[in-house]
């Protein structure tokens, strides 16, 4: 009997970073001896049971380094008939030594309406206050200003309140941070629940008492350990205005590195639990602690429906010059906005920070004597020397006196007579004593001034909205519109600088690891949602919703909350103590072994032919996935798998390679309907120089589908090639060890340019360095330059060193060196080829593929990076080109929308940082080089054709600004990113404006198949053998390709851990930039001026509602005729409410 092979099988060949990512997130203690002494460490006996196993698997991947998913499952006895291609041709190579497939070269077309272009190139209003322009305006200098020490000296005319008197509202908070140098879940047992305690109690002693609360991930924790009657007492605060819930967000974002989505999601499920717990919509936004502020987020709370905003971080120097421009409230409009539909009111606070000394006027010397939880006795007290005093009969008209005048200075900042003083800082209110103090001195302020009518002022606690109405109503304009003489803005508010030349760029990048493995979770979070929706409608249409595994919804909200809780502003930021970031680490792992089981078991129930057929066993998963597989894994004997499912989460059809890890080079890869397809066999290299096999084929998939295909072994089929892997060598006599059937050849390297082709692209390397040199493509008779090279900064000897916030470099960027020339290795073959580089401190992959479509028109570029051993250095990487950008660049805001920026000589350069969450490009009158990334990074442009990203950082101090530790747990991290070049058509050399920018159609596609990678999901063999299996292809038209589907959400019921019959349909309408070559996309591209017919959309399944929807739900249209045409303008994300069955 002839002897099988054993073949295994691995999810979509850049998923297996994710794998190796989320293994490597366990390796915190062993790289890193200095970390065992720290005490800071997590205590073992802490550590869930899955991690100690995930820790054992480790060893068990160290020996193997095979990130392999084993496939059990029986052989199928096939005979090999030698099956034709679907063209009914054999691959072959060209003359010019090009591979030709013979993949079904099906004529694609583009046809995007002109109208659908006309958006980026319209005409638009001036706003009145444009970034861009502050900046050119702006010196940056700091000189002293007197006790504003970052401002200037502010004075008054005694009687300038006479006619109208100065209202004051009195705004207590307290900040609390899901995580931070505490966890989370300490935060709460410490601190959270005492504030939430005694405000149930402090608020009720006296009706004028008010409070703001924002964050709704301690406030629902809270929630569900109060007795009933808390939550009455809470709920009436709450309902008579006492209480203000503010933005209402499971968190405060950050917003320099979070992504849209994400951003999105976490203030739906804030939105959805304070609807379902207490009935009650947010109308102001709160925003004092993220680093910097993005034009994303009024844009966001506009279309949720909220009124106002707060924002405080902010640059100094802009600070200063609104301030003396009295345009620290302004309509914050969305720089791409035609009218002033996105406009938002925002208020800027004025002064240095949140806390109480830096919130009452200008001078913290005496506010500081008005925050009366450092009265004398107390633990904290006044740094200006000068302490409170007890408000007594005695002294009140002092008191009053001199804080009056604060006030009024603070208020000559501002356009209205109406005044906003916060009053609370981090973690504050957490002790009955400090209530009393606060409230009961601070009542007998206001009653002494509002019974003082020569003082000319009303005084008195308040919530935001409070305030803003007040705003509102002396201006005589309704709740959100522009007050007369208000300024319009355009733009956002990064870097911050807080003081000197200390600029927050270095947590753009901070942490690298966990911003990747974030994205990698929300692909999943996004995947899981809209095939849960669709199986549960799909269920329920064949009446079979008490078969299927509803209760995954419970999954899923741990999962939504999980990924909430990491978009805080000391999470995905990097900015945690290093037990904290474990501890949102084995949240987000917990969430993603979670997401995988309701993708397992909702693709289980959409691809079975016969639904009679489907049964559903909690302890056997019909399918597995990567992860899943070694959560679950017995180590059992290993069969041919038979079955594997690919699930496309891209709205879009895509064409695309797949790579699967497999033992044996006698493989074939069948799709459903039996046609053979183009295999080509490749090392996976477990190190420089030894290696295990792989396969990649090209797929098609349809739009959102669970695609099914067939592998097996088989003698050598004509469709099965291998690759041709060459290793450079630098002579010092290393040998490469290989399986037989996968020659590899090695040669001396010399420095000759060598090249790599595809149908597409060629890519010139250079021969000393392996790293990239040029583009050519195919259609383009020009050669580009561009160059990779990687940089390193260090810190600067002073005092002020980089951490984990600060980017602070000594000087500018040298280049990497190492001792040893590289090892590279070349790979050539019918599908893909690739230059891998092997450094000491990274290893550099880049891939084309040699497919027709989005997936072969950019380069695939793979990092791995390892700077374990450093000390304070920071790894670049730097593309050189010779494109004439001069200073200008452009990167992206939250992956929503483009930011044009500008290299400004007069800053020092780490103020020319900027976050790049998912591209950033540079271009001239003939072409645009985007790298589009698939973790958020920082990025500049520090020369004129330049673009430069900071991969990682390893820093050794604190940076001062709380946190108390500097960063020493790096992982070895995998960056991602897709380099595409376009270039201009002949008649459209340039129509960027100055303040707007967009991507082009092949840009979104390129970024939205890097950012969702194709799910390998091998079938489970099964003792009663596998019921027939199809595809599920869920769309029955094709949503126009400036469409994107944000999400497909399932919308709780009452109880919260099941779904309602209810799904949100978000929407977003892509903004295309129509200036370039057209290029086969491969697939069908059209575009419908935003029209989209929804009960059009899906197979199967009837649409019963359709209602428009405020983005987070919380308000809702009139609902439309089922057969509606609904229409979205460029940029708009609009929300939905379905009913499907």
């Amino acid at each position: 009997m002839k002897l099988r092979k054993q073949v295994t099988v691995c999810g979509g060949a850049i998923f297996c970073v994710a794998v190796f990512s989320l293994y490597l997130m366990l390796d915190r203690v062993q790289h890193d001896p200095a970390r065992r002494q720290s005490g800071g460490n997590f205590p073992r006996s802490q550590i869930s049971v899955l991690q100690n196993r995930i820790e054992q698997l480790e060893q068990l991947l160290e020996e193997n380094h095979q990130i392999i998913s084993h496939i059990k499952d029986s052989v199928m006895e096939l005979t090999d008939t030698g099956a034709v291609s679907p063209s009914g041709h054999l691959p072959f190579r060209s003359a010019n030594g090009s591979w030709v497939l013979p993949f079904d070269g099906r004529p694609t077309f583009l046809a995007v309406k002109p109208q659908d272009c006309q958006f980026a190139v319209g005409n638009r209003d001036q706003p009145d206050v444009q970034m861009l322009d502050v900046y050119s305006l702006l010196k940056f200098d700091n000189p002293d200003g007197g006790v504003w020490k970052q401002g200037f000296d502010i004075t008054y005319e005694p009687n300038e309140w006479d006619n109208e008197p100065l209202q004051v509202f009195v705004v207590p908070h307290s900040h609390n941070d899901p995580g931070w140098v505490k966890t989370f879940d300490k935060y709460f047992t410490d601190q959270t629940q005492h504030i939430l305690n005694n405000m149930v109690v402090k608020l009720a002693e006296d009706p004028r008492r008010k409070f703001i609360w924002s964050e709704i991930s301690f406030f629902s924790k809270w929630w569900e350990t109060a007795d009933v009657h808390k939550q009455e007492a809470m709920r009436k605060l709450i309902l008579g205005g006492q209480l203000e819930i503010v933005t209402g967000g499971w968190v405060m974002t950050d917003e320099a590195n979070a992504h849209y989505f994400a951003m999105i999601d976490q203030l739906i499920e804030g939105h959805q639990w304070l609807e379902s717990n207490l009935g009650i919509t947010p109308r102001s936004g709160w925003a004092v602690d993220p680093f910097g502020h993005s034009a994303t987020m009024p844009y966001l709370l506009k279309r949720a429906n909220l009124t106002s905003m707060l924002i405080q971080r902010i640059h100094y120097s802009i600070k200063k010059h609104f301030a003396s421009t009295r345009n620290l409230e302004f309509m914050w409009r969305q720089a791409w906005d035609m009218g002033s539909n996105t406009d938002m009111f925002c208020h800027m606070m004025p002064f240095y920070s949140y806390d109480v000394p830096h919130t009452c006027g200008p001078d913290p010397k005496i506010c500081c004597q008005f925050d009366f939880k450092r009265l004398p006795g107390g633990r904290i007290n006044c740094p200006w020397k000068v302490p409170p005093k007890t408000i007594v009969e005695a002294n009140v008209a002092e008191r009053a006196q001199l804080l009056l005048d604060q006030y009024r200075k603070k208020s000559k900042l501002y356009r209205s007579k109406v005044l906003l003083v916060p009053l609370g800082d981090d973690f504050r209110y957490d002790k009955a004593l400090e209530w009393d103090q606060q409230y009961i001195n601070y009542q007998k302020l206001f009653d002494y001034m509002n019974s003082h009518p020569e003082m000319h002022v009303q005084a008195q606690f308040g919530t935001l909205t409070d305030y803003f109405n007040a705003v509102y109503k002396t201006n005589g304009v309704a709740q959100g519109s522009r007050p007369a003489g208000y300024p319009v803005l355009s733009g956002d508010f990064f870097a911050y600088a807080d003081r000197e030349d200390h600029y927050w760029t270095g947590y753009f990048t901070s942490r690298p690891f966990y911003k990747s493995m974030d994205r990698i979770i929300e692909s999943h979070l996004r995947g899981a949602e809209i095939l849960y929706s669709l199986a549960v409608a799909n269920a329920r249409h064949a009446g079979m919703e008490g078969r299927y595994p509803v209760s995954d919804y419970s999954l899923l909200v741990d999962a939504r909350r999980s990924v909430g809780l990491f978009q805080h502003h000391d999470a995905i930021t990097g900015t945690a103590k290093e037990n904290v970031v474990i501890d949102y680490g084995t949240k987000l792992l917990r969430s993603l072994i979670g997401l995988k089981r309701v993708i397992i078991n909702a693709a289980h129930f959409l691809v079975m032919k016969n639904k009679e057929f489907y049964r559903f066993y909690q302890t056997e998963p019909f399918l597995e996935t990567v992860m899943a597989n070694f959560i679950y894994k017995k180590q059992t004997d290993l069969r041919i798998c038979l079955y594997l499912v690919m699930f496309n989460p891209v709205e879009r059809e895509r064409l695309c390679a797949v790579t699967v890890l497999v033992n044996t080079v006698r493989v074939r890869v069948l799709t459903e309907d039996g046609q053979t397809l183009p295999v080509q066999l490749s090392a996976q290299w477990s190190s420089a120089s030894q290696m295990s096999a792989e396969a990649t084929f090209m797929v098609r998939l349809p739009p959102l589908a669970l695609a099914v295909f067939h592998l097996y072994d088989s003698p050598d089929s004509p469709m099965t090639l291998r690759s041709d892997t060459l290793l450079r060598l630098s002579g010092r006599g290393v040998a490469a060890r290989a399986v037989d059937p996968l020659p590899v050849r090695s040669q001396q390297a010399d420095s000759q340019t060598f090249y790599i082709s595809s149908q597409s692209l060629t890519l010139g390397f250079s021969g000393t360095t392996g790293l990239l040199e040029s583009i050519k493509r195919k259609d383009d008779p020009q050669e580009v330059k561009v160059q990779m090279q990687f940089m390193v900064y260090g810190t600067r000897p002073s005092k002020d060193k980089s951490g984990a916030y600060l980017f602070l470099p000594d000087g500018k960027a040298k280049p990497y060196h190492q001792k040893e020339p590289p090892v590279v290795r070349v790979v050539e073959g019918p599908l893909f080829s690739e230059v891998v580089a092997h450094y000491q401190h990274f290893q550099q992959t880049i891939r084309i593929y040699n497919v027709p479509g989005v997936d072969g028109l950019s380069i695939d570029i793979t990092t791995m990076v390892d700077i374990r051993d450093q000390t304070n250095k920071e790894l670049a990487i730097r593309l050189v080109t010779d494109i004439q950008s001069g200073e200008v660049f452009y990167t992206d805001l939250n992956g929503f929308q483009m930011q044009p920026r500008r290299h400004y000589l007069k800053l020092p350069l780490q103020a020319n940082f900027y976050p790049m969450p998912s591209q950033a490009y540079i271009q001239d009158g003939n072409y645009r080089l985007t790298l589009h990334t698939a973790q958020a990074l920082g990025v500049s442009s520090l020369e004129s054709g330049q673009l430069e990203v900071i991969m990682d950082r390893r820093l050794m101090q604190d940076d001062n600004r709380g946190l108390g530790q500097g960063l020493k747990d790096n992982k070895k991290t995998a960056n991602r990113f897709r380099l595409l070049l376009e270039r201009r058509s002949a008649s459209n050399k340039m129509t960027d404006s100055a303040t707007t920018s967009f991507p082009s159609v092949l840009s979104h596609m390129t970024n939205a198949m890097l950012n969702h990678e194709v799910l390998a999901l091998p079938v489970l063999p099964k003792r009663r053998g596998i019921p027939p299996l199809q595809t599920f292809a869920p769309l029955k038209s094709i949503l126009p390709c400036d469409l994107h589907l944000v999400n497909l959400r399932s919308i709780q019921s009452q109880d919260p851990q099941s779904p309602s019959p209810y799904t949100a349909l978000i929407l977003h309408r892509l903004a295309l930039d129509c200036g370039f070559e057209a290029q086969n996309l491969g697939f069908n591209c059209t575009t419908t001026q935003g029209q989209l017919s929804v009960s059009a959309l899906f197979k199967n399944l009837d649409l019963q509602l359709l209602q428009p929807m405020s983005l987070t739900l919380m308000h809702s249209g009139t609902p439309l005729a089922n057969n509606t045409t609904i229409t979205l303008d460029p940029m708009e994300i609009s929300a939905f409410k379905l009913k499907l069955r």
